[in-house]
């Protein structure tokens, strides 16, 4: 891959951002009413391996680093029990982080970034591309 290939989304985005936004995001995942059960019964009680391989996941997306090598849409097609809700409540939970962590400049473009992987993992788990996927963040009504 050419230099051009692994240039970051952004300059401003760091690991040690990545990391952070992992662990505080799924630490509210995994109090939250509804997804936190989800995860739960998808991931045991042990959430190591899952944040592991999500910082890799977004490190690849963001800083192109290439560390990443699962199959997102097959594994979330396979998980059962999940509404359109379930998406609108993860997409808020995901924006408020990234604008606690990110710059203002890095932080609509992962959002951005962000939108394209839910409605792509959307489309995998509901297989109805004539329904409407999930808002872009930020145009929820509260």
């Amino acid at each position: 891959m050419s230099a051009r290939e692994r240039t970051p989304l952004d300059p401003s985005i760091t690991p040690a951002q990545i990391n952070l936004l992992v662990e505080s995001f799924y630490g509210r995942v995994r109090q939250h009413e509804t997804l936190g059960p989800i995860f739960l019964r998808e991931m045991g009680e042990d959430w190591g391996p899952h944040l592991h391989k999500m910082k890799h996941f977004w490190a690849s997306v963001l800083l192109k680093t290439g560390s990443y090598k699962g199959k997102p849409v097959p594994a979330h097609a396979k998980i059962t029990g999940v509404t359109t809700e379930n998406f609108h409540e993860w997409m808020d939970l995901f924006e408020e982080e990234v604008h606690a962590i990110f710059s203002p400049e890095a932080a609509p473009l992962l959002l951005a970034t962000a939108q394209r992987i839910a409605q792509s993992l959307w489309l995998a788990m509901f297989a109805d591309p004539f329904a409407t996927p999930p808002a872009k963040f930020g145009t929820r009504a509260a």
